[in-house]
């Protein structure tokens, strides 16, 4: 029954990026950012219901930029859940530009690229994100710049939070975690750390029991004098509360 449900939840998921696709290559050049933000919404929350994962959101996602999202980091499904709670654009490996299908859909819901090994593309990114502050945007990180195992949170890098010192603009923690929907215990199921492949976590998450993507966002706060790595601690500090609440 699990096989059978996994490829039922497969060819949905795959008809599913089918259609998003024709919305990016169609329908979003024709909307404004408002409509652009509400159809990728929309399309993230129903990509969720295709897989079995209901979502749950806590505490008081941004109405209006300026803010950056600082977020743990579990799995590939993390960007879809942040966007259907709420869009916001993305800094991601420049990895992903090239996956085939989802580079296409990242880029399209305004995803900004950064090679993590280049110092030099570092600050080319930070430059951007200021910029996007600035203009009134609502941008997210995972500063742990990998996945983890969803039960704790690792050490964050601090270099992307330059971009909100230098536009003045706050920071909102974001805890992520998945769990069962039967039985409220965390899921380890939609992981991607260590040994697992991209492929392996995806089947895995396809044949796992329903669950449910919580959310919590925390509090908008300002530097307040802070220096970035002082400023990235105490979020980290916030998002392990967050993700535990």
């Amino acid at each position: 029954m699990r096989r059978i449900r996994a490829c039922w939840r497969l060819l949905r998921v795959f008809l599913h990026i089918l259609a998003g696709l024709w919305i990016a290559a169609v329908r979003l050049p024709r909307l404004q950012p408002a409509g652009q933000s509400a159809q990728v919404q929309v399309w993230s929350l129903a990509l969720l219901g295709h897989i079995g994962i209901a979502l749950e959101v806590r505490g008081q996602p941004p109405l209006l930029g300026p803010v950056l999202l600082v977020a743990n980091h579990i799995s590939w499904l993390d960007i879809p859940v942040m966007h259907a709670a709420r869009h916001c654009r993305f800094v991601s490996k420049s990895d992903i530009r090239d996956w085939p299908l989802v580079g296409t859909l990242a880029t399209a819901a305004g995803t900004l690229y950064i090679e993590r090994r280049s110092r030099r593309d570092a600050m080319r990114v930070v430059h951007l994100m200021r910029d996007a502050l600035l203009a009134g945007e609502v941008l997210a990180v995972f500063p742990e710049g990998t996945t983890g195992d969803g039960l704790s949170v690792l050490p964050f890098h601090a270099n992307l939070l330059q971009a909100a010192l230098s536009a003045d603009a706050p920071a909102q923690p974001v805890g992520l975690r998945f769990i069962d929907k039967a039985s409220g215990q965390p899921s380890l199921a939609p992981s991607y750390v260590g040994d697992d492949t991209l492929l392996g976590s995806i089947w895995r998450t396809l044949c796992a029991p329903p669950m449910v993507a919580v959310v919590h966002y925390g509090a908008p706060e300002q530097a307040a004098g802070r220096d970035r790595r002082a400023w990235s601690e105490q979020l980290r500090g916030k998002v392990e509360g967050l993700r535990r609440g």
